[in-house]
């Protein structure tokens, strides 16, 4: 299909391979990434969330399988695999403990400078990574340590951003946030995927998160994928999705609750605003 990005097929990763009794961090994983697509990586601390998306971009080679992004297959010995990581950016945890420029104009430059790019047309990607991340003009010459958390987020993002990625893979970009910084940083990533067509993939251990962006979300547990589909089939599976260490986003269980105290409403909805026109909806 012209619209595929990047299939993972059938990786196998293990990272004490001394140990023929240790467990695989990715046991078997094959999936697709489609253009334009937002997926949601869910899954407990240790599922492989994390290693997977290491080896989106050849961070991390697998003990079999491979990765083929348009077509090409990543590890191959000839493949360029410094402009993959152009077009599949990644941007790690808490990205701000990554930064080290004097400036966020410098740090921003630092990645497409790195990549090849001339300078001048750097600082022209840097400028417009900035306007797009949402950041205010008078950061520009700021330090970036200066800066608040959620600016700190903008800043690691717009430094991907900067070097025109296709893929976009952010991990757990909310962590710490307060809930406004939080909100307001899932409504721009969103906007990305909405306005300019990148491919997110959203890791998160946010039900909530992933629940109110990602058009499709795939659970990890134990180095495998469980579960790959909408979020509201992937919901269906609370009691599943507990066993795991996981939960379902907050609306579920008020509106189960609200069902088992008689009131009508449909409890397949997983979104605040969609919660709010059922409930007000069922008393009017």
């Amino acid at each position: 299909m012209e619209d595929m990005k990047l299939i993972a097929d059938h990786l196998v990763f293990q990272y004490d391979k001394s140990r023929s009794d240790a467990r695989r961090a990715l046991d078997d994983v094959s999936f697709v990434l489609h253009k334009g697509e937002f997926v949601g990586l869910i899954g407990h601390t240790g599922s492989g969330k994390s290693t997977l998306v290491q080896h989106l971009n050849a961070l991390i080679r697998p003990d079999s399988g491979s990765i083929y992004y348009e077509g090409a297959d990543i590890y191959e010995k000839d493949y360029d695999r410094k402009a993959l990581r152009g077009k599949v950016g990644l941007v790690f945890q808490y990205p701000e403990y990554q930064l080290f420029e004097e400036t966020v104009l410098s740090e921003v430059i630092y990645g497409p400078v790195n990549m090849g790019m001339d300078k001048k047309d750097a600082e022209l990607a840097a400028y417009d990574a900035i306007r797009r991340v949402g950041l205010e003009e008078e950061c520009i010459d700021q330090s970036p340590f200066d800066l608040s958390g959620g600016q700190k987020r903008r800043v690691a993002i717009a430094s991907v951003l900067a070097m025109d990625p296709e893929i976009l893979v952010l991990d757990e970009p909310t962590a710490g946030l307060d809930p406004a910084g939080r909100s307001e940083l899932l409504e721009m990533i969103k906007e990305l995927k909405e306005k300019e067509g990148i491919t997110i993939v959203l890791v998160s251990h946010s039900m909530d998160d992933v629940a109110e962006a990602a058009d499709r979300i795939i659970v990890m547990d134990k180095g495998r994928i469980i579960y790959d589909d909408v979020p509201v089939r992937v919901f269906e599976h609370i009691n599943e999705l507990e066993e795991m260490g996981l939960a379902a986003p907050q609306m579920s269980y008020l509106l189960r609750d609200l069902k088992k105290a008689g009131f009508p409403v449909n409890t397949d909805i997983i979104t605040l605003k969609d919660a709010r026109e059922e409930i007000l909806k069922v008393l009017s």
